[in-house]
């Protein structure tokens, strides 16, 4: 009797521990929306700029690792704050090299969220999937068909929340290389846009005024997007159209 409990046992113990990353994020993001929402915002950026900058000129390499390690842990943790992050990258650092530093948090901080699920969750979800029958299988077969256009069309769609273009990822068996490949150019786009923003908030702030975050909503900046995406997708489609032609 004993024999046959304990690999169950066992089993139930290593899901459990598997999921522990998971669940410490959970508990993390959410305490972090209770008590960090107000010192990850605007005014908290607009209060301490003159501290941000007077750090940052006492030790401008210091600066740089502190700002991406803590873009990591924002990312990493789903906390609030990624677009103030941005922000932040593009005020203290310009357009360039800002936009590269917010890229580089960006990335590393939405790995080892798709880690901490695939670990959890993904690896054996997806095994599931490509051992199931039906509908199912044929998802997941479609979606390793085009796993480079999904991917970066996730990543392009400025209406996907970023954590969601993190978490769905490992669901579904993609590969950490392929992920971090795509999230990193794939975030490049909107990233120049808010570090552009980020970069010309000094004269915000002298004005007494909060930045435009709807910009990337804008025409001139919605319209490029989509055109990206359009390009994303064009190979799901000829795939689509090639399998209905094959029919």
């Amino acid at each position: 009797m004993n024999d046959t409990t304990k690999p169950r046992d066992d089993g139930g113990t290593k899901a459990v521990f598997r999921r522990l990353p998971l669940i410490a994020i959970a508990l993390i993001a959410v305490l972090g929306l209770i008590f960090l929402r107000d010192q990850l915002s605007f005014q908290a950026l607009a209060d301490n700029r003159e501290r941000l900058l007077a750090l940052r000129d006492a030790n401008y390499i210091a600066s740089v690792l502190f700002f991406i390690a803590a873009y990591i842990v924002i990312v990493g943790f789903s906390l609030p704050g990624a677009t103030i992050a941005t922000l932040t990258g593009g005020f203290l650092f310009a357009t360039f090299p800002g936009v590269l530093f917010n890229v580089i948090g960006a990335t590393l901080g939405a790995i080892g969220l798709f880690l901490a699920a695939r670990w959890g969750l993904g690896d054996r979800l997806a095994a599931r999937m490509e051992a199931g029958d039906g509908l199912v299988k044929r998802i997941k077969a479609g979606i390793d068909a085009n796993q480079w256009s999904m991917l970066f069309l996730i990543r392009l769609m400025p209406a996907v929340p970023f954590f969601v273009a993190n978490i769905v990822p490992a669901l579904v068996g993609v590969s950490l290389s392929r992920f971090a490949v795509s999230t990193f150019l794939g975030i490049i786009p909107g990233a120049v846009v808010y570090t552009s923003v980020g970069a010309g908030l000094g004269e915000v702030f002298a004005r007494g005024e909060t930045p435009d975050l709807g910009l990337i909503f804008e025409p001139h900046i919605l319209l490029p997007l989509l055109g990206l995406c359009a390009l994303a997708a064009l190979p799901i489609v000829l795939k689509a159209v090639r399998g209905t032609k094959g029919l």
